[in-house]
């Protein structure tokens, strides 16, 4: 069964982002799952999305600055 999760997705440079359903990433060894409940954009992102850094991985979803709360209880 896939997990699926909402983001909000660049698919290419400067044009804006797209609200998305896509498959929730599994947490590997020593990694737990969040539901996050807020995240910053940092600003290598943000050249990202303006289109001023060349041959970015895209589709990205922007936001590594996250807060929230566990999933499920893990054993890492």
């Amino acid at each position: 069964m896939t997990v699926r999760m909402r983001a909000m997705v660049l698919e290419r440079q400067s044009a804006p982002l797209e609200w998305r359903e896509v498959e929730r990433p599994r947490p590997g060894a020593g990694e737990i799952g969040l539901k996050v409940e807020a995240c910053g954009v940092c600003r290598t992102d943000l050249h990202i999305l303006d289109g001023e850094l060349a041959d970015p991985v895209l589709p990205l979803i922007p936001g590594m600055r996250s807060s929230g709360r566990s999933m499920r209880w893990v054993r890492v």
